[in-house]
């Protein structure tokens, strides 16, 4: 038996799965790290803690199964895209990641759009707001000059980890894509861009694409993890095409439904699809796209809440069955950081509209459940005045695994939701490992072998009726409040 291992490094844990070629999963292993947030606004993290989670789980893995790690054919990672590393000289990083969700660079993204919005679009295929990285340089060139000077290498997260395994600098296509410092016309870095960054062009990664090999292992490496030379080293991809790839979704038509730290609504498409509310970007599939809706917190929401409010989730989801739709008029937006799809605004914030004196806590449990997923419509919507809105796709992320989020998400879009067995970003590295070192035949191939199909959620019709009617409220809310956000 072969195996392969892909690994995700996500907003708050690091996941590790083993795949065998049979197209069975043999092992999973998590790990948690913090994400830091010094100002309000402000996300960031250290990437040696990222490091030091594949580290843990791939020795967890190996420790659990006990199978020989020359048996472990190839490796690939993943991560969250726009979360630049800024190495000096020394190969050291300068200081920490600014995460994507972070909106610190809102003024420098407000002074892309106002001058060179359209032109940006064209070549990027992207709007600008906060979270990409082409605005975050800009912020760290005026506000932390000197991090700029001694920046020799730009990497993303899974990129500097794969660097620490192999010494190899490189980005994948997709990847490169999340910098909003590339041509995406060419596939080349835009030397105009980087010097807006106060950077050149040169330093940034050779591109390369997802199935590339890379080189071995370093000794290190091999000490660190436990694993030896026989495992090749994939290039791998974003966290959300591999999402979008462990459900199946490799054919035009077919899409995904996101409930994660972030919301997302990916159909696929068999070419770009340029508008500045979708955040569009390559398939692992040749000729695909994955042109996307963005929430920017989604199931953070309800960690949030749950965090701030106390309880636990199984708990807080068993109170907010009891309470009937629309929770007797108490309206939640989840706008925690800001908000992308449709609105492109970081300045607007989360509220909870319409409390009366007999609302609970379960009211609000489920008020924050619902918020999320009207977001979530607000998406679909645009979608469907792109002509691209799915008829029907499969639920991914964490929050789709609770049935009463996943049945309220499928009342609100009015299409059915299916589910498959594991949807884990770093299940699809593992297949995107096994095609690249030829264990499976082709992406189809590791598709039919190993996504499971586990059931369909479909909509009510009465609560759909039910949500599409409340839906005006919830957009007439939201455009009452964005100029008081905007005072705050």
């Amino acid at each position: 038996m072969k195996y392969l291992l892909g690994v995700d490094f996500g907003g708050s844990s690091s996941k590790a799965t083993l795949l065998g070629e049979d197209g069975r999963v043999y092992a999973a292993a998590s790990r948690e790290y913090p994400t830091y947030y010094p100002q309000n606004g402000w996300a960031e993290q250290d990437i040696q803690d990222s490091y030091h989670a594949l580290v843990d789980n791939i020795r967890a893995i190996l420790k659990e199964t006990a199978i020989d790690p020359g048996d472990i054919a190839a490796l690939a990672l993943d991560a969250a895209t726009h979360t630049a590393v800024l190495l000096d000289e020394h190969d050291k990083p300068l200081r920490r990641a600014i995460y994507w969700t972070d909106s610190r660079a809102g003024e420098e993204a407000a002074w892309l759009k106002r001058e060179m919005g359209e032109a940006l679009i064209r070549e990027c295929y992207n709007s600008v707001s906060s979270l990409w990285t082409l605005p975050q340089l800009m912020w760290l060139k005026k506000h932390e000059p000197e991090v700029i000077k001694k920046t020799k290498k730009i990497m993303a997260v899974k990129d500097y980890i794969r660097f620490l395994l192999t010494g190899d600098y490189a980005t994948d296509s997709i990847e490169a894509m999340g910098f909003l410092l590339l041509d995406a016309r060419l596939c080349a870095w835009s030397e105009r861009l980087c010097g807006l960054a106060g950077i050149d062009k040169n330093i940034m990664p050779p591109i390369v694409e997802p199935t590339q090999r890379m080189s071995p292992l370093t000794k290190k490496a091999q000490q660190d993890t436990g694993l030896t030379e026989k495992t090749v080293v994939i290039a791998g991809a974003t966290d959300t095409v591999m999402e979008v790839y462990a459900s199946g979704a490799v054919s035009v038509g077919q899409a995904t439904v996101k409930l994660a730290t972030a919301g997302r609504i990916c159909p696929i498409t068999d070419h770009p699809v340029v508008d500045p509310r979708l955040v569009t970007y390559r398939h692992v599939a040749d000729g695909l796209w994955y042109p996307g809706t963005a929430t920017k917190s989604c199931a953070a929401c309800n960690r949030w809440y749950r965090d701030t409010f106390g309880g636990n989730y199984e708990e807080m989801s068993q109170a907010a069955a009891n309470i009937q739709r629309g929770c007797e008029g108490l309206f939640f937006h989840p706008y925690l950081q800001g908000e992308i799809t449709p609105y492109l605004d970081d300045r607007l914030r989360a509220s909870f509209t319409g409390a009366a004196g007999f609302h609970t806590k379960a009211h609000f449990n489920r008020a924050v459940l619902e918020g999320v997923a009207y977001s979530m419509k607000d998406c679909f919507e645009t979608l469907k005045e792109l002509g691209i809105a799915p008829k029907e796709a499969a639920a991914i992320g964490g929050g789709a695994k609770a049935p009463l989020w996943r049945q309220i998400l499928a009342d609100m879009l009015n299409i059915p939701l299916g589910t498959v067995e594991n949807v884990d970003s770093s299940l699809g590295s593992a297949m995107l490992a096994g095609v690249a070192a030829g264990i499976f035949d082709g992406h189809q191939d590791a598709v039919y072998k190993c996504v499971r199909v586990t059931g369909v959620t479909e909509p009510d019709p009465e609560g759909a009726a039910f949500y599409q009617e409340r839906f005006s409220i919830y957009k007439d809310i939201q455009a009452a409040l964005a100029p008081v956000y905007h005072r705050l």
